[in-house]
């Protein structure tokens, strides 16, 4: 029962997948036959096409080792804060400007946060937030 219910999991969570990588190329080619009707691209544009690579970059990631880097959805709010910024354009509140910025350094530095555990000295000890028992051996 539980191997069943586990191979149904697994095939709801492929077909998602490859739902959600689907639906990314087809917004892609939309949003490149948008460009080439309108024969204009702006960098809103591009930012749009970026945040679809990553997507399929996170789905790529997922497929091969059935887990999601957190920096890829960190990379997708960073562009897609950015994106937000360019289309207000010069008319919005510059109160909102600053709170999105500020939006985008909060997420940045949740990246450097998350890069940093991959360095060797800011690693923790083995065991160190384990509690002793009876049958550890002591040092």
């Amino acid at each position: 029962m539980k191997d069943t219910v586990g191979n149904f999991v697994s095939f709801i969570e492929k077909a998602v997948i490859l739902i959600i990588l689907v639906s990314t190329i087809t917004a892609i080619v939309f949003e490149i036959l948008k460009m080439i009707d309108a024969k204009y691209v702006e960098l809103a544009d591009l930012l749009l096409l970026f945040i679809y690579v990553e997507v399929i970059g996170m789905v790529r990631v997922y497929m091969i080792s059935n887990r999601v880097r957190m920096t890829y959805p960190l990379f997708i709010a960073i562009t897609a804060l950015s994106r937000l910024i360019i289309l207000q354009g010069k008319d919005s509140n510059p109160e909102l400007l600053l709170y999105e910025a500020g939006a985008i350094v909060l997420v940045a530095i949740a990246v450097v946060i998350l890069r940093l555990r991959y360095i060797p000295i800011l690693r923790p000890f083995e065991d160190v937030d384990e509690i002793p028992t009876k049958n550890s051996k002591k040092k």
